[in-house]
C-alpha cells in the first residue's frame, strides 16, 4: 500500500502519487488521547447509550489507518485558549465494527451533522477512505476495571431510534397545551442535545431552551442576515418568517427552539475599524499617561471619554457577538447526541491535516535520502511565522459547526498563550527577553515557527561552505573565499535550492497577502531551506547537512559534486600526513608554542598549523607555515559562528531570532575575542616581523581579534569541531552572564536611543530622538578620524571621535549617556536594578516605586522649565 501524498492547506493542495485505499488493508488501530480532554463547562451532560441495563459513556474515538503511522509526533493545537495535544496509543483492533458501519458513522457526524464538506477523506482518486473513525461508547467492568467498548451495530441503531421528530406533528396541540411540570421535564431531557433538519443550512444546531412562548422575532437568523438588504425585502421576510412560526391568532404553532450562538469576531466590534481605531487610541492614550508624575482632571476626562466612546460601540446591537437564535422546532430530528461528541469530533479535521501532512513528509525524506529521529524538528523547519493550527482545513466551516454544536458554556484559558511565545515588538519586550539568563540543560523551545532554525541553519550553511572553499582553494586569500561564500549562501540562490527540494510543496503557511508576491514567497523559501538545514544538523549532525546541501548544490553533474566533496588535506598536513612534532627540535619558534599548548590543555598533531595561526601577515612565505594567518582567520570566524549559534539555540529557548543574533554579536565581536586573546596570553606567542613592526606586537583590539580566529581555525583543521566546542565553552560562554547583566547586547546608540524614547511627552506627536552630525574630519583618507556629535532637542549631548563615522557615533553616544546621565533617570534605575540583580538580589517595590517617582520629578521639572 503506498502511502497517501497529497495534503491540503488553507492555500493551496500539492499532489504526489495518489493511489486508491483498498478497505481490505487495514493496517493499524490507534486510541487518540487527548490532553487536557475534558472541556471545562459548568452544566454539560455526556452523550451517553443505554444499553442491556447499562449506560456507555462517550470518551473519544479510535482511529484506522491505511498507513503505518511511525515517527509521527503528537497533534497539538489552540481551542479555547487552551493548547490541547492529541497522543497516538497503539491498540489491538476490536472486531465489533464493520467498515461500512464507520463509514455510515463519519459520513452522518461530518457531513451531515456538522457540515464539513471539504474534508477530504479519498484523496483526488477515491478509493476507501484514508483514516476511519469510530466513537468509543465505553463503561468500566466492576470485576476487572477493563473498558467495555459499545459495538457500532448498537451505535448506529442508536442513532436510529433517536432519529424522531424532536416535536410529533400528532402531538403538537398536546405539548403546547401540558402542564408546567411536564413541559420543564421535556425540555431538561432535551436542553443541550443537538438536532437537526435535513435540507436546512446550517442542518444542526444545539438546543438551549424550548419555549411555547412568542419572545421576539429579532432574533431570528433570517433576520439577523439581512442588515444590508432593503426595507421591502427585510419586511417581507419578516412576514415569511412570522407566517412560519406563528398560527393566524398570533400563537406559536410549534415551541421555539432557543440557540446562544456567537457572531464571527469580524462581524463584531472586534472586527469593525472604527473600533479598532479607537482602541488603539485608548491604549496609546493610556500608555503615556501612566509615564507622567500627575495626571491632570482634563486628562482623566479625555480617557473617560475614549472608554465611554468603546461602550457604545460594543453594545450596539449590530455589534455584540452574542446572538439569540429563535427558531420553530418544526422539521427538526432528534440525534440522541450532544456538544461532548461535536466537540471532539471538531478536532478530528486538525488531526487528519497533522496526519496527512506528516505522511507528506514521507516523500521529502525519501528526496533528500534521511529519515528524521526527531520529526518535530523537521515540522518546525517548514513552518511560516504566519501558520496556525486552530480548525483545520476549513478553518470557516470548523468554527460554524462549533459554535452551533459546540458547547454553549467554555471556560477559557489564559489567552496571552496566543501571543506570549511569538510577540517579539517593542522596547519593553526586547529588553524583557534580553534580560533572561539561559538555562544549564539543554531546552525545548515553545516558539512555533521556524525562526530560530533559520538563524541556526544560516550558521550552519555559512560553514559548510567555508570549509569546503578553504579546502578546494587553498591558493585563494581570504576576500576571495569570502566573495565566493557569498555567492553560495545569498537568498536568492537558497531559494534556487529550495525548489530543487520542492520545499515549496511541504512548507506550512496560511492563506493571506503576505506570501501572495513572488519576491515574498522566494525569500520565504529562502528561510525555510536554512530552517531545514538547522534541523538536519540538530537531528543528524554536520556530516548529513553536508551531504544532503552537497547533493542539492550539484546533484545533477557528478564531476562537480566529486569536486566538491573530495577534499585535500591542508598544505602542512599533505606534507607530514603523520603529524609534524618532529619539527619542534630544530625550531625555537615551534618549542616556545609547546608552553602555549601545556597552558591551554590541547596538543596538536600538527604544530606548525599553530604556528600558522599566530603568524602576522606582514611575514612572507616561510618553510615553516607557509604563510600568513588570514586564511585561517577566514575559517575560524565561521566556526566561531556555528559554535556559539549552536549554544544559544539550545541553551536560550525563550529568545527569538533578533535576540539570539543580538547576543551572539556580544559573544564573538572583536571586543570579546581581544579579552580571550589577552586571559590566554596570546601576545607572547605572535609571530611577525620586527623590522616591519617597529613598536613591537601592541596590537588593536581587531588585530587581536584575528589572531584568535585564526587559532579557533587552526585547532579545527588539526582536530574536528568538538574541541572547537569545547573550547567555546570554557573561554567563551560563561562571559555571557556578565554580558547580560550588563546589558553588552545593547550597544550605545540603542541604548541612548531608548532613553530619549522614555522622555516622550503626552500628545506630543512623534516622539524626539537623538540626532548625530558630523562636525570634522582629521587626516588623509587611510588614516582619517571623524568628530561626531550628538543633539537631543536641539541641544548638544555630548562628541566623539573614530576612524569611521559609525565608531564616532557609538563613542558619541558613548560620552552622552555618562557625561549626561542626568537627563535619563532611567539610567540610574537601570543600574540600581543590576547592581541588586548582581548581589542575587531584586529591587523592592517601594524601591521600584521611588525611583519612578524621581524620574516622573524630573518630567515635571523639564515642563515647568518650558
Amino acid at each position: 500500500m503506498n502511502r497517501n501524498q497529497s495534503f491540503q492547506t488553507s492555500r493551496y493542495t500539492f499532489p504526489h502519487q495518489q493511489q486508491q485505499q483498498q478497505p481490505q488493508t487495514i493496517i493499524n488501530n490507534l486510541m487518540l488521547q487527548q490532553q487536557q480532554q475534558q472541556f471545562r463547562t459548568s452544566n454539560q451532560v455526556p452523550t451517553l447509550i443505554n444499553h442491556d441495563n447499562h449506560e456507555y459513556i462517550f470518551e473519544g474515538f479510535s482511529m484506522f489507518s491505511h498507513v503505518k503511522l511511525e515517527n509521527i509526533p503528537a497533534c497539538k493545537l489552540l481551542r479555547f485558549n487552551i493548547e490541547y495535544t492529541i497522543h497516538f496509543i497503539p491498540e489491538a483492533a476490536p472486531e465489533n465494527f464493520t467498515i461500512r458501519s464507520l463509514n455510515l458513522f463519519n459520513r452522518f457526524i461530518f457531513t451531515e451533522i456538522l457540515d464539513l464538506f471539504d474534508m477530504d477523506w479519498t484523496g483526488q482518486k477515491g478509493g476507501c477512505n484514508r483514516f476511519h473513525f469510530m466513537p468509543r461508547f465505553c463503561r468500566t467492568l466492576p470485576d476487572s476495571g477493563c473498558k467495555e467498548v459499545l459495538s457500532m451495530n448498537t451505535v448506529l441503531n442508536f442513532l436510529l431510534k433517536s432519529a424522531i421528530p424532536l416535536v410529533d406533528e400528532s402531538r403538537v396541540n398536546e405539548i403546547m397545551e401540558s402542564g408546567e411540570s411536564e413541559w420543564h421535564t421535556m425540555v431538561d431531557n432535551l436542553r443541550g442535545m443537538i438536532v437537526t433538519n435535513p435540507g436546512m443550512k446550517p442542518s444542526s444546531i444545539r438546543i438551549d431552551q424550548l419555549d411555547r412562548k412568542v419572545l421576539t422575532l429579532q432574533g431570528n437568523p433570517l433576520k439577523q442576515n439581512l442588515d444590508n438588504d432593503s426595507e421591502k425585502e427585510k419586511k417581507n421576510t419578516e412576514k415569511h418568517n412570522e407566517s412560519q412560526i406563528l398560527e393566524e391568532d398570533g400563537s406559536l404553532k410549534y415551541p421555539l427552539i432557543i440557540h446562544q450562538g456567537y457572531r464571527p469576531a469580524q462581524l463584531s466590534y472586534a472586527g469593525d475599524p472604527v473600533y479598532r481605531k479607537a482602541w488603539k487610541q485608548y491604549v496609546k492614550f493610556r500608555h503615556l499617561l501612566n509615564s507622567k508624575p500627575k495626571i491632570l482632571a482634563a486628562d482623566k476626562m479625555k480617557l473617560k471619554e475614549q472608554e465611554e466612546k468603546l461602550r457604545e460601540i460594543r453594545m450596539k446591537k449590530t455589534m455584540k457577538r452574542e446572538v439569540t437564535i429563535e427558531l420553530s422546532s418544526k422539521g427538526f430530528l432528534c440525534t440522541g447526541l450532544r456538544s461532548d461528541l461535536c466537540q471532539h469530533a471538531l478536532m478530528i479535521p486538525v488531526l487528519m491535516s497533522h496526519l496527512r501532512f506528516h505522511i507528506c513528509l514521507d516523500v521529502l525524506e525519501n528526496s533528500i535520502d534521511y529519515k528524521f529521529v526527531d520529526r518535530n524538528l523537521l515540522q518546525l523547519s517548514l513552518t511560516h511565522t504566519s501558520y496556525r493550527t486552530n480548525y483545520g482545513t476549513n478553518p470557516d466551516h470548523t468554527r460554524n459547526s462549533l459554535t452551533n454544536c459546540g458547547m454553549r458554556q467554555v471556560e477559557y484559558g489564559d489567552r496571552r498563550i496566543h501571543y506570549q511565545n511569538t510577540r517579539k515588538r517593542g522596547i519593553c519586550i526586547l529588553v524583557d527577553i534580553m534580560s533572561r539568563l539561559g538555562k544549564q540543560e539543554e531546552t525545548v523551545s515553545e516558539i512555533p515557527h521556524n525562526e530560530r532554525l533559520e538563524f541556526l541553519g544560516d550558521a550552519v550553511i555559512e560553514f559548510l561552505t567555508s570549509v569546503h572553499l578553504f579546502y578546494m582553494f587553498p591558493w585563494l586569500e581570504e576576500g576571495g573565499l569570502t566573495t565566493y561564500r557569498m555567492a553560495l549562501v545569498q537568498n536568492q540562490h537558497l531559494a534556487v535550492l529550495a525548489k530543487k527540494l520542492k520545499l515549496q510543496d511541504f512548507m506550512l503557511y496560511v492563506h493571506g497577502p503576505d506570501l501572495c508576491h513572488e519576491s515574498d514567497l522566494q525569500h520565504a523559501m529562502a528561510n525555510c531551506c536554512e530552517a531545514i538545514m538547522g534541523a538536519l544538523f540538530l537531528d543528524g549532525g554536520i556530516d548529513v547537512v553536508d551531504r544532503i546541501f552537497s547533493k542539492a548544490l550539484f546533484d545533477d553533474d557528478e564531476i562537480l559534486l566529486h569536486t566538491w566533496n573530495d577534499l585535500p588535506k591542508h598544505v602542512l598536513q599533505q606534507q607530514e600526513p603523520g603529524g609534524d612534532r618532529r619539527w619542534v627540535k630544530s625550531s625555537p619558534i615551534l618549542q616556545k608554542l609547546e608552553k602555549f599548548e601545556e597552558s591551554i590543555g590541547i596538543r596538536f598533531n600538527h604544530i606548525r598549523l599553530l604556528a600558522k595561526a599566530f603568524t602576522h601577515r606582514n611575514i612572507g612565505v616561510n618553510p615553516l607555515t607557509m604563510g600568513h594567518n588570514q586564511r585561517l582567520e577566514f575559517l575560524g570566524d565561521t566556526v566561531l559562528q556555528l559554535v556559539a549559534s549552536e549554544y544559544l539555540y539550545k541553551h536560550y529557548p525563550e529568545h527569538h531570532e533578533g535576540h539570539l543574533s543580538l547576543l551572539r554579536s556580544s559573544l564573538v565581536n572583536s571586543r570579546t575575542q581581544g579579552l580571550v586573546y589577552d586571559d590566554l596570553g596570546m601576545s607572547e606567542y605572535v609571530i611577525y616581523n620586527e623590522n616591519a613592526i617597529s613598536d613591537g606586537v601592541d596590537m588593536k583590539t581587531k588585530q587581536r581579534a584575528d589572531i584568535l580566529e585564526s587559532f579557533v581555525g587552526a585547532l579545527f583543521v588539526d582536530k574536528d569541531l568538538d574541541y572547537c566546542t569545547a573550547f567555546c565553552n570554557v573561554c567563551f560562554f560563561p562571559r555571557l552572564k556578565d554580558f547580560i547583566m550588563n546589558q553588552d547586547w545593547n550597544d550605545p546608540k540603542s541604548q541612548l536611543q531608548q532613553c530619549c524614547l522614555t522622555l516622550r511627552e503626552v500628545g506630543g506627536g512623534e516622539p524626539d530622538i537623538p540626532v548625530y552630525k558630523v562636525i570634522e574630519s582629521i587626516g588623509p583618507t587611510n588614516t582619517r578620524k571623524y568628530v561626531v556629535a550628538v543633539y537631543f532637542r536641539g541641544k548638544r549631548l555630548a562628541r566623539g571621535t573614530g576612524h569611521s563615522i559609525q565608531q564616532a557615533e557609538m563613542a558619541a553616544a558613548t560620552q552622552a549617556l555618562k557625561k549626561r546621565a542626568e537627563l535619563f533617570p532611567i539610567l540610574q534605575h537601570q543600574r540600581r536594578f543590576l547592581e541588586r540583580m548582581k548581589k542575587g538580589e531584586r529591587p523592592s517595590d517601594d524601591e521600584m516605586a521611588n525611583d519612578r517617582r524621581k524620574m516622573n520629578k524630573y518630567k515635571q521639572k523639564q515642563r515647568d522649565k518650558k
